[in-house]
């Protein structure tokens, strides 16, 4: 597995660096079968460190966690502990979704774009209809089941995800309902 351990503004020591290959290796070895990358950012935030980690396994899914403490490796630990859970928590479903899926999940290229927010009172009417574009990005949108793009949203923490329908056409959408229960966008 590929580690990239990276930290804003803060220096990481090799000390540092050693222990996240070590204890992050045993987690992802022991739940997770073939992991291919994972990407570890430590940040500080007032007083507090932060750990931000990202592990892409095979199969296409990605799993994240993010942990706060005072002490740096406590955040790591924390951020760790949360990886274990949720690749524990999803071990069975994952490995079910490898055994159906012959091939690795298919990627299709777009592009992601942020938009200025408009920051005026609600009472002004905005200059013109067009969003100024702040930023654009390459993204990937996967080739997925329902089931995997459910557990790929849980397992990512996001609230929505887009993906490509297993042989369908068109983009579908999975996002969490205020309610608690998981949406689902399936164009006709």
């Amino acid at each position: 597995m590929r580690y990239q351990i990276s930290g804003k503004q803060i220096d990481i020591g090799e000390a540092l660096q050693t222990h996240v290959k070590t204890e992050l290796g045993e987690v992802v070895q022991k739940y997770a079968e073939r992991p291919t990358d994972a990407q570890i950012i430590f940040s500080k935030s007032g007083h507090e460190f932060v750990c931000e980690a990202t592990v892409h396994l095979s199969t296409g899914l990605t799993a994240s966690a993010k942990a706060h403490a005072n002490e740096i490796y406590a955040a790591f630990d924390g951020c760790s502990e949360k990886m274990e859970k949720q690749l524990r928590r999803y071990k069975r479903r994952l490995k079910d979704h490898h055994r159906e899926r012959a091939e690795p999940v298919e990627l299709l290229g777009a592009s992601s774009y942020i938009l200025a927010s408009e920051k005026d009172s609600e009472d002004a009417e905005p200059e013109t209809l067009q969003p100024m574009i702040i930023a654009e990005m390459q993204t990937k949108i996967a080739t997925l089941s329902v089931g995997e793009a459910v557990m790929q949203m849980e397992l990512s923490g996001a609230p929505v995800l887009v993906f490509k329908k297993d042989g369908e056409e068109g983009v579908n959408v999975v996002y969490r309902r205020e309610d608690g229960n998981i949406g689902w966008i399936d164009p006709t």
